[in-house]
């Protein structure tokens, strides 16, 4: 089993392997109740934590909210409050999230939020939750305005990443999650760069690429809990990302904007004279070769509108974490409008497919 300490004023650990899940009944020895938050789909998962936790004595009911980001609401929010109140959870019991990152950004939020706090332990059962939503205490639920806007920090008391999970995971999901890995390969860990160029489809080195990229955000979330500093590097490629999303009224899945957004991110360092075009070009080399999208056909205007929203913005200042050199992270505030129109053409499908069509590409 691989084990990733989070350093902080709560410390905890981030538990990698096979059977990882066996670990509840550990965690939360002595708590008296727990609510096991999942979708649906992960009825037999979640029955399998609520079995471990009552093997150990905790008396836990599951709690089931709408599969993806539907359950990122504020409906869903005060219906599962609503149940908390008739479990009788109170400030000594426990919240576990079993799911893939919209469930474990909901149940952080909902035990952030129960009377002023109670722990959570996170069982992502995604790639994307393992190595990026269930590990940092970000926990959120979304509004019209824009994804994740309404939230709080709140540490898990242990994350238990059972990689058991990945083998049943379709495709499409997977390729989502490595989007998040391989933005910590370019943001702080070349390692992982290399391990997905010999093997795009990162089934090989999954535990590697696991750890690896959770020993990156653990550095981070470990200085930075409160998204002021170093922190926002973890941000890379995620401005345009989550405009992409609410545009798309998250009919795309995360990885696949973030996808996109790492080719702006790095096209726009490009115009910057940040990165080398041979940088720029390893990153939509490598984007595209583990399947996700390097170009999205959408209304740039608006997707500006919406960037001015997002959670790295100060007042009407645009700030995008972009790399001077790779493995350096900065803030870009207020690049020139030029830069970012020329970022946005080198990603513009819309703009790529009419050049098809006319015969110019």
């Amino acid at each position: 089993m691989r084990r990733v300490p989070v350093a902080g004023e709560r410390p905890y650990e981030v538990v990698i392997g096979p059977g990882a899940l066996a670990e509840l009944g550990v965690v939360l020895a002595g708590t008296t109740r727990a609510a096991v938050v999942h979708a649906p789909p992960l009825a037999a998962r979640a029955g399998a934590a609520v079995e471990a936790l009552q093997t150990a004595g905790v008396a836990a009911e599951a709690v089931v909210v709408p599969d993806g980001e539907a359950a990122k609401t504020a409906a869903v929010a005060a219906a599962a409050w609503e149940e908390f109140g008739r479990l009788g959870l109170t400030r000594s019991d426990a919240v576990v999230g079993v799911g893939g990152g919209a469930v474990t950004d909901l149940a952080g939020f909902l035990a952030a939020t129960w009377v002023r706090g109670v722990r959570v332990v996170q069982v992502p059962t995604s790639l994307l939750g393992m190595v990026d939503a269930a590990v940092g205490g970000k926990t959120g639920i979304n509004t019209a305005a824009g994804k994740n806007l309404v939230g709080a920090f709140h540490p898990p008391a242990a994350v238990l990443a059972d990689t058991d999970v990945l083998a049943g995971l379709p495709a499409a999901e997977f390729r989502s999650g490595l989007a998040e890995v391989v933005k910590c390969g370019f943001i702080a860990d070349p390692a992982v760069l290399a391990l997905l160029e010999a093997d795009p489809t990162g089934r090989r080195d999954t535990a590697e690429l696991i750890e690896r990229a959770v020993r990156v955000k653990a550095d981070a979330v470990g200085q930075d809990l409160l998204d002021t500093g170093v922190r926002e590097h973890l941000n890379y490629g995620h401005t345009l990302a989550h405009a992409i999303e609410r545009v798309e009224d998250f009919g795309w899945r995360h990885g696949e904007a973030v996808g996109v957004g790492l080719v702006f991110a790095a096209e726009l360092a490009g115009q910057a004279g940040l990165l080398t075009p041979a940088e720029v070009a390893r990153h939509r080399d490598l984007v595209a070769a583990i399947g996700l999208p390097t170009r999205y056909a959408g209304d740039w205007p608006r997707l500006q509108s919406v960037m001015r929203v997002d959670k790295k913005a100060r007042g009407a200042s645009l700030r995008f974490v972009v790399l001077d050199g790779l493995g350096n992270p900065r803030i870009l505030a207020d690049p020139d409008q030029a830069w970012l129109d020329a970022a946005w053409a080198a990603v513009d499908g819309g703009a790529a497919q009419a050049a098809v069509r006319g015969g110019t590409a």
